[in-house]
């Protein structure tokens, strides 16, 4: 019997893994970050970004749907908000997720070899249901970006601790690159390494790959497919983004001089 009560545990337990909930957290806006992953450039002061996004998951199936904000408290301190919602969590589940909000300071610009860095200081407050918050959680992070021609990379570590105290510390690793393959089109790419609250081993290993495109001079409109590597949750979720942006002051007197 206590062998038979044990093999039922272990066939179990690999079940609540795959279905733990992904907790989103503080998410970037286009045009300063790929899918997940943050660039260390930011808004221009008194300059702010509005953002509404869809996301799509397989295997745990849900839709998440998020209102993401920034306003440039100066042209190096940037402050997000991310309010996202899901809806048909595990077929019944629906509500608020928590809601985070954070700043984004660049303490080093980018050189002729040197990358430019900034750090991250988040914090979200515990308005999700049971199933699909941590109980609010606080957080910090590194994020460090370098240009190659036409390459854009980024590379971000993140440390989440949540205020569940039943939950383990999240710590998430991120590498993305763009692409600039036309003036008002990039190509993204993404790899996401994470060991979330539910589990000590780095569960989530996730790909994914998509496009930007510039549709206006302050409309930005990004497409993806996230796929997962290491058989865990979820399976593939597509995203989708609009984004509106105040344009940059320094932008647009170069190209006020280029049409004189």
């Amino acid at each position: 019997m206590k062998r038979t009560f044990l093999f039922i545990l272990l066939l179990l337990a690999p079940s609540e893994k795959l279905y733990a909930f992904d907790i989103s957290g503080l998410q970037p806006l286009a045009p300063h970050g790929v899918f997940s992953t943050f660039s260390a450039e930011s808004l221009q002061k008194n300059k702010s970004s509005i953002e509404i996004s869809a996301e799509r998951s397989k295997e745990s199936d849900f839709y998440r749907f998020s209102l993401r904000s920034a306003y440039g408290l100066s042209d190096k301190l940037e402050f997000n908000l991310t309010v996202p919602y899901v809806y048909h969590y595990l077929h019944d589940k629906n509500g608020l997720e928590d809601i985070a909000a954070g700043f984004k300071y660049r303490f080093y610009d980018e050189g002729k070899y040197g990358p430019s860095m900034a750090v991250l200081l988040n914090a979200s407050i515990p308005s999700g249901d049971a199933e699909i918050s941590s109980d609010g959680r606080v957080g910090a992070g590194i994020i460090v970006s370098k240009r190659v021609g036409p390459f854009n990379g980024h590379l971000n570590i993140f440390y989440e601790k949540p205020g569940d105290s039943r939950l383990k510390d999240e710590i998430s690793l991120l590498g993305g690159v763009e692409f600039s393959a036309a003036h008002n089109f990039k190509i993204l790419s993404e790899i996401v390494v994470k060991k979330s609250h539910y589990t000590h081993e780095y569960s989530q290993v996730e790909a994914r790959f998509g496009y930007r495109i510039k549709t206006t001079e302050y409309i930005y409109t990004t497409l993806g497919v996230g796929l997962d590597v290491k058989k865990r949750d979820p399976e593939y979720r597509f995203f989708i983004s609009v984004n509106l942006t105040t344009p940059d002051e320094k932008k647009k007197i170069k190209k006020f001089i280029e049409e004189e």
